[in-house]
């Protein structure tokens, strides 16, 4: 079985915006197997096209630079790649985030940009399964499951490519404990 742990980052501003759709603008991935081993990654930053110049809040929240997403390519251009990558290895793969909010993100891009979103398996919501895991009241962030478990947080909180890095630290730890 192949696992891939997966994190976004999208457009934000501060305050209410309810006017403006979130945009995907950075996708972090990993996949692992179920021998503990690191197979290999993803990254790609995603250029914005609704609100193409990235908010102040949000440069300063992901350390994600305007420089970096208006030389990246759109969304239409960069999930058939996520997608290439994801199934280049065969068997069984199971998508894993870290809430429910990245799912309904690329729901949102692929009705956006007119991509298929059937090739994506069901995902676990391991938010959702940790709390339940350790009878927790609420779900919590990643980082403090990370505290509550003492696996140490590496890189920059609210880059894609270092969270999906840190849950699959997360993941691994509890691998056979997680429902599937």
């Amino acid at each position: 079985m192949n696992f891939i742990i997966l994190d976004l980052e999208a457009t934000c501003w501060q305050g209410n915006a309810m006017d403006r759709k979130p945009e995907i603008i950075e996708l972090g991935a990993y996949r692992v197997n179920g021998y503990r081993e690191w197979v290999d990654h993803f990254q790609a930053f995603i250029k914005p096209v609704q609100h193409p110049r990235l908010s102040t809040y949000c440069t300063d929240l992901t350390g994600i630079t305007q420089d970096q997403v208006s030389k990246a390519k759109t969304f239409e251009h960069v999930f058939p790649l996520f997608e290439d990558w994801f199934y280049n290895i065969e068997g069984a793969h199971l998508l894993c985030t870290w809430g429910a909010k990245d799912m309904e993100l690329i729901s949102d891009e692929c009705v956006r940009h007119d991509q298929d979103f059937a090739f994506l398996p069901g995902c676990i919501d391991l938010k959702a399964q940790y709390a339940m895991m350790h009878r927790l009241p609420k779900e919590v962030g990643l980082i403090k499951a990370l505290e509550y478990t003492e696996i140490e947080f590496e890189g920059a909180h609210h880059r894609a490519i270092d969270d999906a890095y840190n849950t699959t630290k997360l993941f691994l730890h509890y691998l056979d404990r997680w429902q599937f």
